[in-house]
Protein backbone atom coordinates (compact mmCIF):
# COMPACT_ATOMS: atom_id res chain seq x y z
CA UNK A 1 0.00 0.00 0.00
CA UNK A 2 1.15 3.19 -0.63
CA UNK A 3 1.33 6.30 0.86
CA UNK A 4 -1.35 7.84 -1.94
CA UNK A 5 -3.69 5.04 -0.91
CA UNK A 6 -3.35 4.33 2.20
CA UNK A 7 -5.95 5.38 4.93
CA UNK A 8 -5.51 8.55 6.81
CA UNK A 9 -5.77 9.72 10.57
CA UNK A 10 -6.29 12.58 12.86
CA UNK A 11 -2.33 12.40 13.60
CA UNK A 12 -1.62 12.43 9.63
CA UNK A 13 -3.60 14.92 8.58
CA UNK A 14 -2.82 17.23 11.55
CA UNK A 15 1.33 16.79 10.61
CA UNK A 16 0.51 17.81 6.87
CA UNK A 17 -1.47 20.79 8.11
CA UNK A 18 1.49 22.10 10.72
CA UNK A 19 3.85 21.31 8.16
CA UNK A 20 3.98 19.54 5.15
CA UNK A 21 7.61 18.86 4.65
CA UNK A 22 7.37 16.74 8.35
CA UNK A 23 5.06 14.68 6.92
CA UNK A 24 7.24 14.12 3.72
CA UNK A 25 10.38 13.41 5.63
CA UNK A 26 8.98 10.81 7.91
CA UNK A 27 5.78 8.96 5.78
CA UNK A 28 7.87 9.28 2.39
CA UNK A 29 11.27 9.62 2.80
CA UNK A 30 11.10 7.07 6.02
CA UNK A 31 13.77 9.61 7.89
CA UNK A 32 14.26 7.99 11.36
CA UNK A 33 12.85 9.99 13.84
CA UNK A 34 14.12 10.89 16.59
CA UNK A 35 13.17 9.31 20.49
CA UNK A 36 11.43 11.41 22.65
CA UNK A 37 10.50 10.42 26.51
CA UNK A 38 7.17 11.94 26.05
CA UNK A 39 5.82 9.47 23.78
CA UNK A 40 6.95 6.38 25.61
CA UNK A 41 5.42 8.19 28.81
CA UNK A 42 2.45 8.56 26.86
CA UNK A 43 1.97 4.87 25.63
CA UNK A 44 2.97 3.82 28.92
CA UNK A 45 0.31 5.67 30.45
CA UNK A 46 -2.12 4.53 27.74
CA UNK A 47 -1.48 0.73 28.65
CA UNK A 48 -2.04 1.37 32.34
CA UNK A 49 -5.55 3.24 32.09
CA UNK A 50 -6.57 0.86 29.91
CA UNK A 51 -5.47 -2.58 31.90
CA UNK A 52 -7.01 -0.58 35.24
CA UNK A 53 -10.67 -0.07 33.23
CA UNK A 54 -10.92 -3.68 31.87
CA UNK A 55 -10.06 -4.88 35.72
CA UNK A 56 -13.52 -3.33 36.06
CA UNK A 57 -10.68 -0.75 38.64
CA UNK A 58 -10.34 -3.83 41.05
CA UNK A 59 -6.47 -3.23 39.87
CA UNK A 60 -4.41 -1.84 42.85
CA UNK A 61 -2.22 1.09 42.95
CA UNK A 62 1.13 -0.97 43.22
CA UNK A 63 -0.09 -3.64 39.94
CA UNK A 64 -0.93 -0.44 38.02
CA UNK A 65 2.39 1.77 38.85
CA UNK A 66 4.07 -1.66 38.28
CA UNK A 67 2.85 -2.09 35.13
CA UNK A 68 3.57 1.62 33.56
CA UNK A 69 6.89 0.77 35.18
CA UNK A 70 7.49 -2.22 33.24
CA UNK A 71 5.87 -0.68 29.49
CA UNK A 72 8.03 2.49 29.92
CA UNK A 73 11.28 1.08 30.81
CA UNK A 74 10.74 -1.51 27.98
CA UNK A 75 9.83 0.63 25.38
CA UNK A 76 13.13 3.55 27.05
CA UNK A 77 15.72 0.78 26.83
CA UNK A 78 14.29 -0.36 23.27
CA UNK A 79 14.78 3.28 21.90
CA UNK A 80 18.49 3.56 23.72
CA UNK A 81 19.11 0.46 21.32
CA UNK A 82 18.71 2.28 18.55
CA UNK A 83 19.64 5.84 20.06
CA UNK A 84 22.08 5.49 22.93
CA UNK A 85 23.01 8.82 23.24
CA UNK A 86 20.63 11.35 25.29
CA UNK A 87 22.17 14.12 24.38
CA UNK A 88 20.02 13.40 20.61
CA UNK A 89 16.74 12.79 22.18
CA UNK A 90 14.17 15.13 22.07
CA UNK A 91 13.25 16.99 25.51
CA UNK A 92 10.79 19.97 25.96
CA UNK A 93 13.23 20.62 29.17
CA UNK A 94 16.50 19.73 29.76
CA UNK A 95 18.66 17.39 28.92
CA UNK A 96 17.05 13.69 27.24
CA UNK A 97 18.55 11.75 29.69
CA UNK A 98 17.04 13.85 32.12
CA UNK A 99 13.55 13.44 30.69
CA UNK A 100 13.84 9.40 30.30
CA UNK A 101 14.06 9.87 34.40
CA UNK A 102 11.61 12.49 35.23
CA UNK A 103 9.22 11.09 33.61
CA UNK A 104 9.51 7.13 34.82
CA UNK A 105 8.60 8.62 38.03
CA UNK A 106 5.80 11.69 36.76
CA UNK A 107 4.22 8.65 34.62
CA UNK A 108 4.11 6.35 38.07
CA UNK A 109 2.43 9.31 40.12
CA UNK A 110 0.10 9.94 37.29
CA UNK A 111 -1.12 6.06 36.73
CA UNK A 112 -1.82 5.61 40.78
CA UNK A 113 -3.28 9.59 40.31
CA UNK A 114 -5.44 7.46 37.63
CA UNK A 115 -6.15 4.38 39.83
CA UNK A 116 -7.62 7.11 42.54
CA UNK A 117 -10.01 9.50 40.33
CA UNK A 118 -11.04 6.36 37.87
CA UNK A 119 -12.65 4.37 41.67
CA UNK A 120 -14.29 7.61 43.07
CA UNK A 121 -15.38 8.83 39.91
CA UNK A 122 -16.43 5.58 37.95
CA UNK A 123 -17.16 7.16 34.46
CA UNK A 124 -19.35 4.42 32.94
CA UNK A 125 -17.55 2.72 29.96
CA UNK A 126 -20.01 2.20 27.37
CA UNK A 127 -20.52 -1.77 25.85
CA UNK A 128 -20.05 -2.16 22.27
CA UNK A 129 -23.22 -3.64 20.93
CA UNK A 130 -22.99 -7.52 19.64
CA UNK A 131 -19.74 -7.62 20.97
CA UNK A 132 -20.19 -9.51 24.30
CA UNK A 133 -20.67 -6.37 25.96
CA UNK A 134 -16.83 -5.25 25.20
CA UNK A 135 -16.13 -1.98 26.67
CA UNK A 136 -15.47 0.58 23.86
CA UNK A 137 -11.39 0.94 25.15
CA UNK A 138 -8.88 1.62 22.91
CA UNK A 139 -11.41 1.37 20.26
CA UNK A 140 -10.35 0.73 16.67
CA UNK A 141 -12.27 2.39 13.91
CA UNK A 142 -12.21 2.17 10.20
CA UNK A 143 -15.05 4.07 7.97
CA UNK A 144 -14.98 7.22 5.45
CA UNK A 145 -15.33 10.56 6.14
CA UNK A 146 -15.08 12.94 3.29
CA UNK A 147 -15.13 10.69 0.81
CA UNK A 148 -11.58 9.17 2.48
CA UNK A 149 -11.21 6.49 4.52
CA UNK A 150 -9.64 7.02 7.81
CA UNK A 151 -8.62 5.00 10.75
CA UNK A 152 -7.56 5.22 14.06
CA UNK A 153 -8.02 4.45 17.98
CA UNK A 154 -10.99 5.95 20.09
CA UNK A 155 -9.44 5.56 23.77
CA UNK A 156 -13.25 5.77 25.96
CA UNK A 157 -16.65 6.49 24.72
CA UNK A 158 -18.04 6.90 28.01
CA UNK A 159 -22.30 6.34 28.19
CA UNK A 160 -24.79 8.77 29.24
CA UNK A 161 -28.36 9.29 28.61
CA UNK A 162 -30.63 8.85 25.65
CA UNK A 163 -28.99 6.44 23.80
CA UNK A 164 -25.45 8.54 23.61
CA UNK A 165 -22.16 8.61 24.19
CA UNK A 166 -19.07 10.82 25.04
CA UNK A 167 -16.07 10.53 23.14
CA UNK A 168 -12.79 10.83 26.02
CA UNK A 169 -8.99 10.86 25.25
CA UNK A 170 -5.99 11.02 27.30
CA UNK A 171 -3.53 13.60 27.79
CA UNK A 172 -0.15 13.29 29.40
CA UNK A 173 0.93 16.03 27.55
CA UNK A 174 -0.69 19.26 27.22
CA UNK A 175 -1.83 19.64 23.29
CA UNK A 176 -5.16 18.87 22.78
CA UNK A 177 -7.31 18.71 19.69
CA UNK A 178 -10.82 19.42 19.20
CA UNK A 179 -10.09 17.65 15.19
CA UNK A 180 -9.73 14.82 17.25
CA UNK A 181 -12.78 14.45 19.11
CA UNK A 182 -14.83 15.68 15.89
CA UNK A 183 -13.37 13.02 14.22
CA UNK A 184 -14.27 10.57 16.45
CA UNK A 185 -18.12 11.66 16.55
CA UNK A 186 -18.43 10.88 13.39
CA UNK A 187 -16.82 7.60 12.97
CA UNK A 188 -18.58 6.39 16.21
CA UNK A 189 -22.18 7.48 14.86
CA UNK A 190 -21.92 6.22 11.34
CA UNK A 191 -20.14 2.79 13.00
CA UNK A 192 -22.06 2.71 15.85
CA UNK A 193 -25.44 4.62 15.45
CA UNK A 194 -25.04 6.15 18.36
CA UNK A 195 -25.00 9.80 19.10
CA UNK A 196 -22.42 11.68 20.26
CA UNK A 197 -23.34 15.07 21.87
CA UNK A 198 -20.32 16.01 23.43
CA UNK A 199 -16.30 15.07 24.05
CA UNK A 200 -13.63 15.81 26.89
CA UNK A 201 -10.35 15.09 27.65
CA UNK A 202 -8.10 13.32 31.06
CA UNK A 203 -5.56 15.19 31.85
CA UNK A 204 -3.14 13.31 33.29
CA UNK A 205 -0.96 16.65 34.55
CA UNK A 206 -4.19 17.87 36.29
CA UNK A 207 -5.31 14.32 37.17
CA UNK A 208 -9.20 14.86 36.42
CA UNK A 209 -11.22 15.92 33.02
CA UNK A 210 -10.88 18.85 31.01
CA UNK A 211 -14.43 21.27 30.51
CA UNK A 212 -16.71 19.45 28.13
CA UNK A 213 -16.30 20.19 24.79
CA UNK A 214 -19.58 20.65 22.81
CA UNK A 215 -19.89 18.51 19.83
CA UNK A 216 -23.37 18.45 18.67
CA UNK A 217 -23.00 20.73 16.01
CA UNK A 218 -19.79 19.39 14.36
CA UNK A 219 -20.87 17.58 10.94
CA UNK A 220 -19.32 14.81 8.72
CA UNK A 221 -19.30 17.09 6.02
CA UNK A 222 -16.98 19.71 8.54
CA UNK A 223 -14.80 16.93 9.32
CA UNK A 224 -14.95 15.15 5.78
CA UNK A 225 -13.03 18.85 4.30
CA UNK A 226 -9.88 18.55 6.52
CA UNK A 227 -9.39 14.75 5.09
CA UNK A 228 -10.44 15.26 1.79
CA UNK A 229 -7.85 18.11 1.84
CA UNK A 230 -5.09 16.26 3.28
CA UNK A 231 -5.85 13.45 0.32
CA UNK A 232 -5.69 15.92 -2.36
CA UNK A 233 -2.68 17.63 -1.27
CA UNK A 234 -0.66 14.13 -0.77
CA UNK A 235 -1.94 12.64 -3.53
CA UNK A 236 -0.59 16.29 -5.52
CA UNK A 237 2.46 16.28 -4.03
CA UNK A 238 2.17 18.73 -1.84
CA UNK A 239 4.12 19.03 0.95
CA UNK A 240 4.50 22.80 2.03
CA UNK A 241 7.14 23.32 4.71
CA UNK A 242 6.41 25.29 7.70
CA UNK A 243 9.47 26.77 9.80
CA UNK A 244 8.61 28.34 12.98
CA UNK A 245 8.11 27.39 16.82
CA UNK A 246 7.11 23.72 15.77
CA UNK A 247 10.37 23.13 14.62
CA UNK A 248 12.21 22.30 18.16
CA UNK A 249 9.50 19.77 19.12
CA UNK A 250 9.94 17.83 15.35
CA UNK A 251 11.89 14.28 15.21
CA UNK A 252 12.96 14.74 11.88
CA UNK A 253 14.40 17.89 11.84
CA UNK A 254 17.82 16.48 11.54
CA UNK A 255 17.02 15.86 8.43
CA UNK A 256 15.63 19.06 7.27
CA UNK A 257 16.74 21.91 5.38
CA UNK A 258 14.15 24.58 6.70
CA UNK A 259 13.77 23.18 10.12
CA UNK A 260 14.63 26.94 12.57
CA UNK A 261 17.39 26.26 14.79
Amino acid sequence: MTIENQPRSVSQTQQWEQCGHRYYLQRIERVTPLPAAWSHHGSAFHSAAEAIERSSRRMQVEEAVQLFSDEYAARINKALDQEPNTDRWLSATGSGGGDIERRYVLGQQQTAEYVGWAQEHRPAIWAVPGEEEKPALELYFRTEIGGVQVRGYIDQLIEEAGNSVRVRDLKTGSTKSRFQLETYKVAVEVLHGVTVQSGDWYLAAKGGLSRRVDLSQVTAEQVGERYAAMDAGVKAGRFEPKPGFLCRFCDVQHACRFARK
